[in-house]
């Protein structure tokens, strides 16, 4: 059995594939430049919304800045005539937050935000009413301020007037006082002293020998005064030696009293009930058996913060 020889292939055959692989692959680059013009098509209408949308955000934040700054002058201007800016504040603060939000350009809203910027604006003209308002009360105030001033400045004028003449009264009622109570100051008309000796032998007269005295004896007579209060009092008595020393001795009574506002100290102190009959009053003062030395001696007495006397004795 003979073989079978193959038989040639067509030229045409490998020419017809050539073919339509390059209509392929012009028909794939035809497509693939209709994907990339759509893209840049795409790409330059989101640019031109991301201009437009950019240019919105700087718009308003212009406007929110510009509002921003009249709210500053507001507040400041309604705080100096007066009026209350708490509510004003917490707008300020809400507009600082909307300025914040448009950092993110994508969430911008530009309806919202020309709703948020008229109610801002409509929030001005309000406030200018209000100043306008507040500057004419203001007006009113001072012109009433003026007047009270005024008023006050009289006033005052009145009342120094007042004080003037309350102080002529007291500094008068002061010295009638004064007057009264010097008027009212009781009086020693005389002084008799007695030396007492050891066995009890009084001796009178002005001057003594220095053993005959052991004791003192003070007679004191009290001149009249019908101004003077008829009650308890206290008699306060002062005997200087030669020298100008008080005698003093706390065991035998001495002590303190307040004359011219100082303290002072006494020998001796009798209570008496002044009764305005010329009374007498006695005190006996002892050294506690010291000697009284040679010399002057000086007698001082004191009531109710005066000197109301005064008398003396010589020891030889």
């Amino acid at each position: 059995m003979a073989l079978l020889e193959p038989r040639p292939q067509p030229k045409n055959t490998s020419r017809n594939y050539l073919l339509v692989a390059l209509l392929i692959l012009a028909f794939l680059n035809i497509l693939l430049f209709y994907f990339w013009f759509q893209e840049r098509q795409e790409n330059k209408s989101k640019d031109a919304a991301i201009a437009v949308k950019t240019e919105e955000v700087l718009s308003a934040r212009t406007k929110l800045d510009s509002i921003a700054t009249q709210l500053d002058t507001k507040i400041a201007a309604i705080q100096q005539l007066g009026g209350s800016v708490d509510s004003l504040l917490k707008i300020r603060e809400q507009l600082e937050r909307d300025k914040e939000a448009l950092r993110n350009v994508n969430a911008f809203d530009s309806k919202k935000y020309d709703q948020k910027i008229r109610n801002y604006q409509s929030l001005l003209a309000q406030k200018d009413q209000e100043l306008t308002r507040l500057s004419t009360e203001n007006g009113q105030l001072n012109q009433v301020n003026d007047s009270l001033r005024q008023e006050n400045t009289g006033l005052k004028a009145e009342r120094q007037s007042l004080s003037d003449s309350v102080q002529s009264i007291i500094t008068r009622n002061q010295e009638l006082s004064e007057k009264v109570s010097i008027a009212a100051a009781l009086r020693a008309e005389n002084v008799t002293v007695t030396a007492i000796n050891d066995n009890g032998r009084e001796r009178e007269g002005d001057s003594f020998r220095a053993k005959q005295i052991d004791k003192l004896h003070l007679a004191i007579r009290l001149a009249p005064n019908g101004l003077a209060r008829q009650e308890s009092k206290e008699l306060f008595i002062r005997i200087l030696d030669p020298n100008g020393a008080i005698l003093s001795d706390m065991a035998t009574g001495s002590g303190e009293f307040i004359y011219n506002s100082q303290p002072t100290i006494y020998t001796a102190m009798q209570r008496f009930d002044f009764d305005n009959s010329r009374q007498q009053i006695n005190v006996i003062y002892g050294r506690g058996g010291q000697r009284f030395k040679p010399g002057t001696y000086t007698i001082e007495l004191y009531c109710e913060g005066f000197r109301i006397g005064e008398g003396g004795f010589t020891v030889k």
